[in-house]
């Protein structure tokens, strides 16, 4: 795991050393723009992340203030993980890794909603960003009403 405790000089390497792995980016995605919340759900994404890889990115994107562990009902199948501000900033960069690379995919492996998503994002990245944020921060507000 990295260490984010060590000094920087380079926001580049900064930035890298907190989510500059496979697994924090994805579940960061997961998160804001399909507003996974759950162990479970981040499970069964299709990357297939393992179990103990799982535990421990989310462990430490709560350490580093990316996401917020809450437990609505109090009990252990009630928890949930939310994106803090911090968390909320990498929507740009999984935009912007999605603008990316998103044309050198084939739309043929695509399902529905993944060409959805490419043509909400392609024709306005800004207007995409708004409706995600927005949406997601209503989908907060409702589990934390639980």
């Amino acid at each position: 795991m990295a260490n984010s405790s060590k000094k920087y000089t380079c926001a580049i390497a900064r930035s890298t050393n907190l989510i500059g792995d496979k697994w924090s980016l994805l579940i960061m995605r997961d998160v804001i723009l399909h507003k996974k919340s759950r162990f479970k759900e981040f499970r069964s994404s299709k990357e297939k992340i393992a179990t103990n890889i799982l535990t421990t990115r989310l462990d430490f994107l709560v350490k580093e203030g990316f996401l917020e562990k809450i437990t609505p009902l109090g009990t252990k199948k009630s928890t949930r993980y939310i994106a803090l501000d911090k968390g909320m900033s990498t929507i740009n960069i999984v935009i912007e890794m999605y603008l990316f690379s998103i044309h050198s995919i084939d739309e043929s492996v695509l399902d529905e909603s993944q060409i959805a998503i490419k043509s909400a994002i392609t024709s306005n990245p800004k207007i995409f960003k708004e409706e995600k944020i927005k949406g997601y921060l209503k989908f907060v507000k409702e589990l934390k009403a639980l």
